[in-house]
């Protein structure tokens, strides 16, 4: 057992600022972005914080700028970072692809204002076959740990890599402990552009059709596309990450991304405790998605339920990879703030277990009719 009581090292922090020292803690030494609420709260982190670790942080005049900054600054072999909400990632999309396919190491904090940036995410607007790693946190202390796991695997794979987070997680304050992770060591950066070759007629160049090389050509863009193509088929088949409970006899399971997840999750124990055969499932990588785990999770379920506050994109990959495609339907739905800004009503347990129940079929195995134990609940 430890000899530190279980809240030793915690500390109030806004989300935010949570991230921002575990970037700092990662290594992360160059940020640059723009202000765009509510990522505006996490630059304004890293320009307060990062000056004092010997790093930078820039106020970019766009978003576009930001991140060809964070992409240059990744280029000469500094852990960077750049993000901004949804609005303002689309604006990088052609940095972000360049990025991927140049192999240079990046991470984008989405601090989306909603759950309308899954498509983004998982699919992007860049050109060029690649993908970004996505990690969705369910609340701050997750996101602590993902953003020190984001920039590893970033280096580890020279990728660019994504959290994503939404108001509650940026602009929230909870207890955390900011601890660096204990992870594997990573090879030196010997791809980097540090000047030290600069005059001697070896200069190293980084860019999509000569990738790491001096005086002899690169490889084209048909080999060296190939190669990143089947770098990101390695990803894909090592970096799926997911949680789940209580799917072994559940004849409903309910699949829910990022923060909306906790509140799922609470439903689905309370509605255990009343006799449902109900389980949860949950991709921590929205890409990679866990297709095989989700297979595997809904193998024994006659409804799949998927909440989620959009019109519909997370589902596309659920009914891909569901056990029994019929069984998927959508209870989430559109939900956005009068401000345009964060969650609307739909991010309410009563209404989310009230969807849920509406989209069971089948009584209870405790024999409890369902419109009593939604009154009890309710």
């Amino acid at each position: 057992m430890s000899d530190h009581p279980p809240d030793a090292g915690l500390e109030l922090l806004e989300g935010s600022t949570a991230i921002a020292r575990s970037a700092i803690t990662a290594g992360c030494r160059f940020f640059a972005g723009y202000p765009m609420s509510p990522f505006t709260s996490l630059l304004e982190s890293m320009a307060r914080l990062l000056p004092d670790s010997g790093g930078v942080c820039i106020n970019a005049e766009s978003e576009i700028e930001g991140v060809n900054m964070a992409l240059g600054a990744s280029a000469a072999g500094a852990r960077a970072a750049t993000g901004s909400c949804g609005q303002g990632i689309a604006l990088m999309q052609e940095a972000i692809a360049e990025t991927a396919l140049n192999e240079t190491p990046l991470v984008i904090f989405n601090m989306a204002r909603n759950q309308q940036d899954y498509f983004q995410c998982t699919r992007g607007g860049g050109w060029g076959d690649y993908r970004t790693l996505t990690l969705a946190p369910k609340d701050i202390p997750e996101a602590v740990k993902h953003t020190q796991l984001l920039f590893h695997l970033a280096d580890a794979y020279r990728i660019p890599t994504i959290l994503y987070g939404d108001p509650l997680i940026a602009q929230t304050r909870i207890g955390v402990r900011i601890e660096r992770l204990d992870l594997p060591q990573l090879p030196a950066k010997d791809w980097a552009l540090d000047g030290s070759r600069g005059g001697t007629g070896h200069s190293r160049q980084v860019w999509t059709w000569a990738m790491g090389k001096t005086t002899e050509p690169g490889p084209g863009p048909d080999r060296h596309w190939q190669a990143i193509a089947e770098k990101f088929e390695r990803v894909a088949a090592a970096e799926q990450r997911y949680e789940s409970f209580r799917v072994a006899d559940a004849d409903t399971v309910v699949v829910a991304f990022g923060s909306a997840a906790k509140f799922t999750a609470h439903v689905v124990e309370e509605l255990r405790a009343g006799g449902y055969r109900i389980g949860h499932f949950r991709p921590v990588t929205l890409w990679p998605f866990p297709g095989e785990a989700l297979a595997r999770a809904t193998a024994g379920a006659r409804n799949v339920l998927v909440f989620e506050l959009n019109a519909g994109q997370m589902i596309d990959d659920v009914r891909q990879h569901a056990a029994d495609r019929s069984a998927v339907r959508a209870i989430g739905g559109v939900s956005i703030h009068e401000s345009g800004l964060s969650y609307g009503p739909l991010l309410d347990v009563p209404v989310i277990r009230e969807r849920i129940l509406a989209g069971m079929s089948g009584e209870p195995r405790t024999g409890t009719p369902v419109h009593d134990l939604a009154r009890s609940l309710l």
